[in-house]
């Protein structure tokens, strides 16, 4: 037997199993209170640990990035979303490579490393251009099978296996799909690798917006909460009290004020809504299902005692208000999407305010599970820890249980030192000393500190107040109902001077609160021209039988490694029946200068077009000129008229007069306001 065969037998290193949920409140849980059933997760706890107080970083991509690099989310790039790069390093909206990935660390341990479900930190624009270099087989994982954005439909998804992206099958379910995948990598690492650990991350899409549920699961709790959400929160908050996740003396936060007495709604009202919260609980009923059949693979393949497993949530309760698709009905089809709106996001924040977003107990509380047979004691099982721990924790332990070490350097790149700390002494009882941690999402703010947390929320478009912090002594008073600023000034000016020193050193300044939409549409201002991420963000129309390709030139044809390079098969002679355009928002007096430039096989003709994109309305052009390509690269420029309106616009390149064989490079474009 060679050497590497005997190390790998002498492998104790446990597996690492690491699920999360995706807008999974505090209270869901069978063992954190709730009615839905979770008997799968429920018997983690009861053979595990369950934390009271452990933190996500209140969104899914600043989150996610913590989770996987052990660091604040501004420190891996994502301190905002991967919806826009907003100009600073802390929020590109992409993972940046001064950060390592559980999955690169332990992957260059000896571990086979799989993920599947939700990876979304990649910038979309990224995504929609296939740049694959910051992808999960990119970031140290061997296999990975599920959607690389933030959200999609859970029945006609696109599907993303390893670097290939595909539209689902038919008869598909992301979340099935997710814990099916899991069991097949489990069983394929095992049949391949058996002396090897590995590392899996199940990053499920459930309970996340749109509410789409198999109906056998929906059918379990469709008269349930017709209760109301009074009751069911009541009933929620007794229980947390009962097992001992709360004390007798701890104060349920009140009804969120923008929410109705149940008893107010009609009777349509409330079958509407109740079937929300059951479409909700479905999703989560199925997810627990399939945790059962991520632990029956473990135990089949004789792992199951010896696999350190996580269970937690991406941020708090969501409260969003969504609704889209093709109908209304609130029936969990694959045609409608809908959210189950704040009245439930507080009802599964219980007993804590506020929802995802936000840095109060209910945006940034996650449930933590852990169950690892042959590294707990015993006697701690089915308890909780009352020590408090942060997302990048979980690196920490991995590294620490993993028994290699977090780099100094990666790939050439000096890496960011770890933030989190091991959670491995609690599972013997004993305190990790956690120290302070530190929040900002959206100018909401926190610090905690021991047993003080300093807090506050900031509204969409306002500006961080120093006058609005509190105060609040977490030992006495988790569900923070009294501030206690007035009473301790000096304590207040103390945690907020330490955070201001925080932000100061990872980047979090500027803060910015606007709008989700309003940073997605500036961004859309800075228009993917030199074609660095591929055609990400361009859309490509062409009629039906126009024989035509748009793809990517790697050659330096024109100024930069990238260029966009047209090949037209047969001629059509309508300048429309081939379009590229770019699509943004404009404000009404607005002008712009259009540039581009480009180089073709032989002297030829497109339409460089301005005009508005409102669906509802006939294309209007605000600028119609031609640019005359020749086989000498230039640059060329074109200006609009001011915008009669506000609305959506887009700049349309018509290439439908090219003639069958033309080639046509275009590179540098770029939409300037004029000034």
């Amino acid at each position: 037997m060679s050497l590497k065969a005997q190390q790998g037998k002498e492998d104790k290193r446990p597996n690492i199993v690491l699920i999360m949920a995706d807008d999974l409140g505090y209270s869901d849980l069978g063992c954190y209170g709730g009615e839905i059933e979770t008997p799968n997760l429920d018997r983690l706890a009861q053979e595990g640990l369950r934390y009271k107080q452990f933190y996500n970083a209140a969104r899914c991509c600043p989150t996610r990035a913590s989770l996987l690099t052990g660091l604040y989310p501004h420190q891996a790039g994502m301190g905002w979303m991967a919806a826009a790069d907003l100009g600073t390093p802390a929020y590109q909206g992409n993972l940046n490579d001064n950060s390592v990935t559980i999955a690169e660390v332990l992957k260059a341990a000896g571990y086979g490393t799989y993920m599947t479900g939700k990876w979304h930190v990649t910038n979309e624009r990224k995504i929609d251009g296939m740049v694959i270099d910051n992808w999960p087989k990119q970031r140290g994982f061997d296999h990975y099978f599920g959607i690389i954005p933030g959200g999609a439909n859970y029945f006609t998804p696109v599907i993303y296996t390893d670097n290939h992206r595909y539209k689902a099958p038919d008869n598909f379910f992301l979340t099935d799909a997710i814990s099916d995948s899991t069991v097949k990598y489990i069983h394929q690492h095992f049949n391949k690798n058996a002396d090897s650990p590995m590392f899996m991350y199940v990053a499920y899409t459930a309970p996340h917006w749109p509410l789409h549920a198999l109906q056998n699961d929906i059918d379990k709790y469709k008269e349930f909460y017709k209760v109301g959400w009074d009751t069911v929160r009541k009933n929620r908050f007794e229980k947390q009290q009962q097992i001992g996740l709360f004390s007798s003396y701890t104060t349920l936060s009140p009804r969120d004020t923008v929410i109705k007495d149940w008893n107010s709604l009609s009777n349509e009202k409330k079958n509407e809504m109740a079937m929300r919260m059951a479409i909700y609980a479905a999703q989560i009923d199925n997810m627990d299902q399939g945790v059962g059949r991520i632990l029956e693979a473990l135990k089949a393949e004789n792992q199951l005692d010896n696999t350190l497993i996580f269970f937690l949530s991406d941020n708090g309760a969501c409260a969003e208000f969504i609704s889209s698709g093709k109908r209304k009905e609130v029936d969990g089809k694959e045609d409608t999407f809908e959210s189950y709106r704040v009245n439930w996001a507080n009802v599964s924040s219980t007993p804590f305010r506020e929802y995802k977003h936000y840095t109060n107990e209910g945006g940034i509380a996650t449930p933590l599970i852990i169950h690892w047979p042959k590294g707990i004691d015993e006697n701690l099982y089915n308890s909780f820890v009352t020590n408090y721990g942060h997302i990048s924790d979980i690196m920490a332990t991995c590294v620490d249980v993993s028994q290699t070490s977090y780099p100094v350097t990666y790939k050439g790149k000096n890496i960011h030192s770890l933030v989190g700390k091991s959670l491995k002494p609690h599972f013997n009882g004993n305190n990790n000393n956690r120290g302070k941690i530190f929040w900002e999402h959206e100018a909401n703010i926190a610090v905690r500190d021991e047993k003080w947390k300093l807090v506050t929320k900031t509204r969409q478009d306002a500006q961080l107040d120093e006058k609005n912090l509190s105060l609040y002594d977490m030992d006495m008073d988790p569900t923070e109902m009294n501030n206690l600023s007035a009473r301790y000034p000096d304590k207040v000016k103390e945690m907020y001077h330490e955070w201001i020193n925080w932000g100061n050193e990872i980047g979090v300044f500027p803060l910015d609160t606007r709008n989700y939409n309003v940073r997605a549409q500036l961004y859309r201002r800075k228009i993917n021209g030199n074609f660095d991420d591929n055609l990400g963000g361009w859309e490509i129309r062409k009629t039906e039988g126009v024989q035509a390709t748009v793809s990517i030139d790697t050659t330096y044809k024109l100024t930069g490694k990238k260029s966009a390079f047209i090949q037209m098969e047969e001629s059509v002679d309508k300048s429309s029946a081939f379009t590229m355009f770019w699509s943004f928002q404009a404000k009404k007096g607005e002008q712009f200068d259009i540039k581009i430039n480009s180089v073709a096989s032989r002297e030829t003709v497109v339409f460089i077009r301005l005009e508005n994109s409102d669906p509802k309305k006939e294309l209007k052009k605000m600028m119609d000129s031609e640019l005359v390509a020749s086989t000498r690269s230039g640059k060329n420029s074109f200006r609009s008229i001011k915008l009669p309106r506000d609305g959506s616009y887009r700049l349309s390149i018509d290439m439908g007069m090219l003639k069958g064989g033309d080639k046509l490079w275009i590179d540098d474009v770029e939409i300037l306001a004029v000034k």
